[in-house]
């Protein structure tokens, strides 16, 4: 009896294990099928955005930001003749997996919505292809500013309305200060006369001194356009005795992770090492140094041999996004693409315009030149014009005869300009700092497009700036 219904439970159990099995195919052909026919549908539908990734705040202030677009498929590479950006700015494409990615070269203009548009983009599978577009609007743009005052200094930050000014950093003597994407440095000065580097957050928090090579001065205090590395030229407390050092340059990076590091020193491998001016060159690991001895030389911390460009007068500035440097030469001023150390003269302009004070290079091949106009040792008229490739000059600003511009800065992204004036010079007496400039300042923000001032702010130093005002 027990024998008999044993059997018909083992062959119950066959009959259900059968059943299932069967169930379970099923299952799995429809399941096929439903793939199939999502793979098809997709498919004829082409690729389809999951998720746009964009940052406005870092677009607006910093070089080589991001939109991505991640969609359904793996993408056939997407060439740059298939994107649009509205307004037009230059940018890089890279295609990888399922995502494309376009880069901006330049920080994008404040306040302004912002269309990319992606044609003819198709799985790498092929298909039907889609259009994907994505807007948005980048925030105003917010900048830091030094007021000096007789009871302490002050960095501000405000935007370009200079009605919403907010303290973020208060110290009896700040020589200057420099902003990076994430932190603060400011050069402070002691009662001793001996400087210190304080680093704070953006906003002013989480203080704390960064290592100096000894005790002495800090000059010429400047940022990399990326990242979080600085750096200054440093004089012994002791300089004229033996062993002292004079206007050597130090780097340093204002990472976290790295804040206990010892400054490291950049020198030029068989000469005059003592600097008069230098600059960071965007997107390398070079500095262009002008030493002592008027030598014009990129030189690289990594180990490469040095590169000599001549001599030269001064750097008047590196145009931002590029490798283009202008520069003075006894002869004149010139330009040099960096990356080939491709000289070309600056096209001459009117005569009648005046003789050159000054110039800044601008990411368009244009540059932003200081004309006056003199009558003997008097100056008639100061002009401060955009010039083209061709030496057409464009006014965008104007300075009183009795008033002197001190320093001429452009913003990250190219749209305005930033002067900075002494208001009758001649009555407007130097205050007692390392870095000594005019008690009574203002910086005048302008758009270079048509020349309209947008603000004028009491203080110097705008975060803009890439190196300090020369007095």
């Amino acid at each position: 009896m027990s024998t008999e219904l044993g059997s018909r439970r083992a062959r119950t159990h066959r009959r259900r294990s059968r059943a299932f099995l069967g169930g379970f195919a099923v299952v799995i052909a429809l399941l096929a099928v439903v793939g199939l026919a999502g793979a098809v549908v997709s498919t004829a539908q082409g690729p389809r955005v999951t998720k746009v990734s964009v940052d406005p705040d870092a677009a607006v202030n910093n070089a080589g930001s991001r939109i991505i677009f991640t969609t359904t498929q793996s993408l056939a590479k997407v060439t740059p003749d298939q994107v649009t950006v509205t307004p037009a700015t230059a940018f890089t494409v890279d295609t990888s997996g399922r995502s494309v990615g376009i880069r901006f070269a330049l920080p994008l203009w404040d306040d302004t919505e912002y269309t990319v548009k992606i044609a003819g983009v198709e799985g790498l599978g092929g298909g039907t292809s889609t259009t994907i577009t994505k807007s948005f609007l980048t925030p105003q743009l917010q900048s830091f500013i030094l007021q000096r005052g007789k009871d302490g200094d002050t960095v501000f930050t405000t935007d370009l309305a200079g009605d919403a000014a907010v303290p973020v950093f208060t110290d009896p003597q700040i020589e200057d200060f420099r902003a990076t994407a994430s932190h603060l440095v400011i050069s402070t000065l002691d009662t001793s006369g001996a400087s210190h580097l304080i680093v704070t957050d953006l906003d002013g928090g989480d203080r704390r001194e960064l290592p100096l090579p000894g005790t002495g001065t800090v000059t010429n205090l400047q940022s990399a356009d990326r990242g979080n590395l600085i750096g200054y030229t440093f004089t012994d407390a002791t300089v004229g005795t033996a062993g002292a050092r004079e206007s050597m340059l130090f780097t340093a990076s204002l990472s976290d992770a790295q804040k206990d590091d010892q400054p490291t020193a950049i020198t030029r491998e068989g000469g005059e090492s003592r600097v008069d001016d230098w600059r960071f060159v965007p997107g390398t690991d070079t500095f262009l140094m002008l030493t002592f001895d008027g030598a014009l030389t990129l030189v690289s911390p990594s180990g490469g041999a040095p590169v000599a460009l001549g001599n030269a007068v001064s750097i008047d500035g590196i145009a931002r996004g590029s490798t283009s440097v202008a520069i003075e030469r006894v002869a004149g001023p010139a330009t040099i693409d960096l990356a080939t150390a491709k000289e070309t003269p600056l096209p001459p302009t009117d005569p009648a315009l005046g003789q050159v004070n000054g110039m800044t290079p601008l990411a368009d091949g244009s540059t932003l030149r200081v004309l006056a106009v003199l009558d003997g040792f008097t100056v008639r008229s100061t002009t401060v014009n955009v010039v083209d490739a061709t030496g057409a000059a464009r006014p965008v600003f104007s300075i009183k005869p009795a008033d002197t511009l001190i320093e001429t800065c452009v913003s990250p992204s190219g749209r305005y300009a930033a002067f900075l004036v002494a208001p009758d010079a001649v009555d407007n007496a130097y205050d007692a700092h390392l870095l000594p400039l005019p008690e009574k300042v203002q910086t005048h923000v302008v758009s270079l497009s048509d020349g309209s001032e947008v603000v004028a702010l009491s203080g110097f130093d705008i975060s803009w700036c890439q190196t300090p005002p020369r007095g």
